[in-house]
């Protein structure tokens, strides 16, 4: 049975999801010293913030096949070193959008409001109202830097409210932005024009300290900003100065640069700072539904199955995933018969997207693609996860095409691999929802499913043929499920594929291709 540890806090919901498949072992609080001496024992690692996944952990794996981030950053885990282990790295991409959302509308309140420390005031025995005039935020304009699905909620929160809003989102389109009521402007117009700042995006070197002192000089004096997203990408030695200086109003923060926050001079200043530890994420609601989330991809992928959210599979989506999950099927399918046909070292696969299929996503079926290309070669070594690297490390080179003109099915995908042996085709579609079919082989039209065992022919199109290697095949008492021959014109070249029962025997191959017409054959196993 498969063992899976986890190392941070998780909600009961996932231990028991995770308890299905695999023997679960919950050990909080170790060292990575400890968490790398014993992570050999286990097939997958399921962690919240706490825990730090290095390379040396990663390396230490020697069984992980994934790791589980219960949240949605993934920056305590060395994704690039998992990737090029094959590692499959999942998030929650969704668990935790509204718990973040609504705690950054709360921060821009309390700070509006000075709650905090009006608290504070009350408790303490006094009763200053005047210390606490605070502003309204109706009116005002907000700006969202980063409109995914958390900046897209406290976006249309904050227009209930009466707010004017700026975004600034490099990825998303006008339309987007039009339909959350947003004016979409560059950083700079939305730093000048902001009475508000909310941040909701990831921490990468292009983000670290995007909030400097050159960019808090383009604010107003009297905008707040708020950071509910990833430590860094504020410069908090600049917000210090600024808001020490009265250059801006206000900040609330619940992320840092460092966590535990340690002696941090933000910590001296009063009512213009409000400072949480780390609480986005930390409702009840939230903690069940990245917990459940998580922990359903572990056991799908323990069981074979890809995971929904990986964030180190290109262009895998949960939306993606379910729309190409049939197509991705059929493109592994294509690629480890079309690596089989071609043997020896493959140097360049085509991938073309024809008919209806030519308008999707291309990556995952690329990567499908090449995962069953190396999948005779890697075995259970390749995944959607390193497919690309593996490629890439081996001079393969992949071009990909598109063609939207219609054929004989709505959507079909076409494979050519060129290599030291010679080079070959194969073309499939789906039949309805999920069927599989092989309609090319070679440029030679068929229409078999493919099976666990298969023979094919290039031959002469001449009588007797296929009586021979049924013939042949007998005597060796091998049993044909189905049998199809593609032509091009009459006794010109043709092809027979043959779907098998068992695998051939040791030597038989020799016979079949000693067979007068006969010129080559191939025995393919899916």
């Amino acid at each position: 049975m498969a063992k899976v540890l986890v190392s941070d806090p998780i909600d009961q919901a996932g231990i028991d999801i995770l308890s299905q498949v695999a023997s679960v072992d919950i050990k909080i609080g170790l060292s990575s010293e400890e968490l790398a001496q014993i992570i050999p024992e286990y097939d997958a690692l399921m962690i919240r913030s706490g825990s730090r996944v290095t390379q040396e952990i990663i390396e230490a794996g020697t069984q992980l096949k994934i790791i589980g981030r219960a949240g949605v950053g993934v920056d305590n885990v060395d994704v690039n070193a998992a990737t090029r282990k094959g590692i499959v790295v999942v998030n929650s991409p969704e668990g935790n959008t509204i718990a973040a959302a609504e705690h950054a509308l709360a921060m821009m309140l309390a700070l509006s409001r000075y709650i905090p420390d009006a608290n504070a005031s009350v408790k303490s025995g006094k009763w200053d109202r005047k210390s606490f005039i605070g502003a309204e935020v109706y009116k005002k304009t907000l700006g969202v830097v980063g409109l995914g699905k958390i900046g897209s909620h406290v976006a249309t929160a904050a227009k209930a409210m009466g707010m004017k809003l700026l975004a600034y989102d490099p990825f998303i389109s006008t339309e987007r932005a039009d339909q959350l009521g947003c004016r979409l402007v560059e950083m700079d117009v939305l730093l000048q024009e902001s009475d508000y700042i909310t941040l909701h995006i990831p921490k990468t070197p292009e983000t670290t300290h995007l909030i400097d002192a050159a960019a808090i000089a383009k604010m107003k004096p009297n905008a707040r900003i708020i950071n509910c997203s990833r430590g860094g990408i504020i410069d908090e030695t600049a917000l210090y100065n600024a808001l020490k200086e009265g250059k801006i109003a206000g900040a609330a923060l619940d992320v840092y640069e460092t966590e535990p926050l340690g002696d941090s001079p933000l910590k001296s200043l009063e009512k213009q700072v409000i400072l949480t530890p780390h609480l986005g994420a930390s409702t009840t609601e939230a903690q069940v539904n990245v917990a459940i989330d998580v922990a359903e991809q572990i056991r799908d992928v323990l069981l074979g199955l890809p995971a929904r959210s990986a964030v180190n599979i290109p262009g895998l989506g949960p939306d993606v995933l379910e729309e190409l999950r049939p197509y991705m099927q059929l493109a592994e399918t294509l690629g480890n018969l079309v690596g089989q046909l071609a043997g020896g070292r493959v140097e360049q696969l085509v991938v073309k997207l024809q008919g209806e299929l030519a308008t999707n996503k291309s990556q995952p079926i690329v990567v499908a693609a090449l995962k069953g290309l190396l999948s005779q070669a890697l075995r259970e070594r390749v995944n959607y996860v390193n497919a690309s690297i593996e490629a890439k490390e081996r001079g393969i080179r992949v071009i990909e095409t598109r063609d939207a003109a219609e054929r004989d099915y709505a959507g079909s995908l076409h494979l050519e691999a060129k290599g030291s042996l010679g080079d070959h085709s194969v073309t499939g579609a789906l039949l309805g929802d999920s069927e599989i079919r092989i309609t090319d082989i070679d440029e030679f039209p068929v229409n078999v499913p493919p099976s666990q065992h298969m023979l094919f022919t290039l031959h002469r199109d001449m009588p007797g043929i296929i009586g021979k290697i049924g013939s042949l095949l007998g005597s060796f008492n091998v049993n044909i499920a189905s049998m199809q021959v593609g032509r091009k014109i009459v006794r010109g070249d043709a092809v027979m594929v043959l779907s098998l029962d068992d695998p051939l025997p040791d030597g038989i191959l020799d016979e079949i291709t000693k067979v007068s017409g006969i010129r080559d054959a191939y025995t393919v196993t899916l």
